[in-house]
C-alpha cells in the first residue's frame, strides 16, 4: 500500500466516524446499531477514546453509550470534519491523525450548541491490513449557543 493509500484510507475512518456518531446520535434503535457497526470497523477493539469533561473509556461499545448520553438532547446533530493531516511512522503500520471538527446540535425547541474541536488520534494496521483509530481524544476549541430561525425585526 502507498503512502497516499495509506493516508486515504486513515482519512475515511474519520468520515465514517461523523456518519456513525450522527446516526448514533438520533438515538432510534436501528440507526444506533448501525453507527455501532461502524464503531467497530474503524476503532481496534482496545481503543481509548477521550473528549475534554468526558472521561475517557475503553473501546467502542463504550463509546456509543457516551455519544448516546451526549446527544440524548439533541433532535438533530450533524459532524463535519474539515483539515485532516496524517503521519506515518516510519513501519508503515501506525500513524498519527488531526481532524477539525464543527459539530451542529439542535434541540426541538430551536436552540442550536455549535462546538469546534480537534480530534488527535493515533492509528495503527491491524493484522487483516487495515487502519483502525487506536486512541482518540477531541480537544475542545471553542462553543457557541444560539436559537435558530428568521432574525427578530
Amino acid at each position: 500500500m502507498s503512502e497516499w493509500e495509506a493516508k486515504a484510507e486513515i482519512k475515511e475512518l474519520k468520515h465514517l466516524y461523523a456518519r456513525a456518531t450522527d446516526l448514533i446520535g438520533t438515538g432510534e434503535a436501528d440507526a444506533v446499531e448501525e453507527g455501532r457497526a461502524i464503531y467497530h470497523r474503524i476503532y481496534t477493539p482496545d481503543a481509548v477514546i477521550g473528549a475534554g469533561g468526558i472521561e475517557a473509556v475503553t473501546g467502542p461499545d463504550a463509546w456509543v453509550d457516551v455519544v448516546r448520553e451526549a446527544l440524548a438532547e439533541y433532535s438533530v446533530t450533524q459532524h463535519l470534519i474539515g483539515t485532516q493531516v496524517v503521519s506515518l511512522d516510519d513501519s508503515g503500520t501506525g500513524g498519527q491523525m488531526l481532524s477539525y471538527l464543527q459539530a451542529w446540535h439542535a434541540r426541538a425547541d430551536g436552540h442550536l450548541f455549535h462546538f469546534l474541536g480537534t480530534y488527535k488520534e493515533v492509528v495503527r494496521r491491524n493484522a487483516e491490513g487495515r487502519w483502525q483509530i487506536a486512541e482518540m481524544y477531541l480537544e475542545p476549541a471553542s462553543t457557541d449557543y444560539r436559537q435558530l430561525g428568521e432574525p427578530e425585526g
